[in-house]
Formats: structure tokens, C-alpha cells, sequence
């Protein structure tokens, strides 16, 4: 694989590693959680078709007041939210607590799609409105969402 195929991970002299963010288009700090989030990403772009262009990192809002972080967003094509997609490191298990996470900044976006996963375990929802919570057996091709 070439280096536009994969994320690419860097060691720094100080020996801080990094990894390249192909959407913010620079190096971030390669931690556990942001390690899943460039491979979950990366395969969203090269194996479910999802626009590179559509997805965003760390995207900002806020929530009663205080500003929050959406860890990635698919957006439609007319640039309303689509998917929220949280990540957590290998080692934390997802729980309740993680949805709901997800569920509030939902209160927000107002998206259809959910994503939580830890690299190990991947849930994805499909949601009516905020009243029904449908989970799907697998993540759907950018063309089928």
C-alpha cells in the first residue's frame, strides 16, 4: 500500500508519534483512539464508498451550553448532518454510557445514522426522529444510506 492508501504514522525526534489525518489534512497525535478513528475512517472511503469530501474530524458543536466534539460526521450532499461516528480506544468496553454520549449530541445534528466503535466492536443504529433506534447488522455503502 502506498502512503495515500493507508494512514500514514510518523515518529518525531522528540519520539511523539503521529499519524496523518487525510481529512484535517495534517498530523495528529496517534493515540489508541485516534489509531481507530484513521482505520475506521480509511475504510468508510476505500471499501463502503463514503466521499472523503462529506466526512469531517472533530467537528464542534454545542450542547446546553457547553461546546462539545463529535469525533466524525458524514454529511449529506447538501452539507446536513448524516452520521455521527464516536470512537473509543480498544481497551474501553462500549457501553451504555457511550451511547448514550452519542444520543446527546444527536439531540443536535439530528442525524439518522449512529457509529460507536473500539476497533473490536462496532454497533451502528439507524434512528427515526430520536423515537426509534433501529441496529443494523452491518455498516450500509455510502450509495445505500
Amino acid at each position: 500500500m502506498n502512503q495515500k492508501e493507508f494512514p500514514q504514522i510518523r515518529i518525531e525526534d522528540n519520539g511523539k508519534r503521529s499519524i496523518y489525518d487525510e481529512l484535517r489534512q495534517r498530523y495528529v497525535a496517534l493515540t489508541p483512539e485516534e489509531e481507530i478513528r484513521q482505520n475506521f475512517i480509511h475504510f468508510l472511503i476505500t471499501e463502503k464508498g463514503y466521499p472523503k469530501n462529506l466526512l469531517a474530524n472533530e467537528v464542534g458543536i454545542q450542547l446546553n451550553g457547553t461546546s462539545k466534539r463529535c469525533d466524525s460526521v458524514l454529511y449529506n450532499i447538501d452539507l446536513t448532518p448524516k452520521m455521527i461516528i464516536e470512537y473509543k480506544a480498544p481497551h474501553v468496553p462500549i457501553s451504555q454510557k457511550v451511547f448514550d454520549q452519542i444520543l446527546r449530541y444527536n439531540i443536535v445534528l439530528h442525524v439518522e445514522y449512529l457509529i460507536v466503535t473500539n476497533g473490536k466492536q462496532t454497533y451502528i443504529c439507524k434512528t427515526n426522529n430520536n423515537q426509534k433506534i433501529e441496529f443494523l447488522h452491518s455498516i450500509p455503502m455510502f450509495c445505500e444510506l
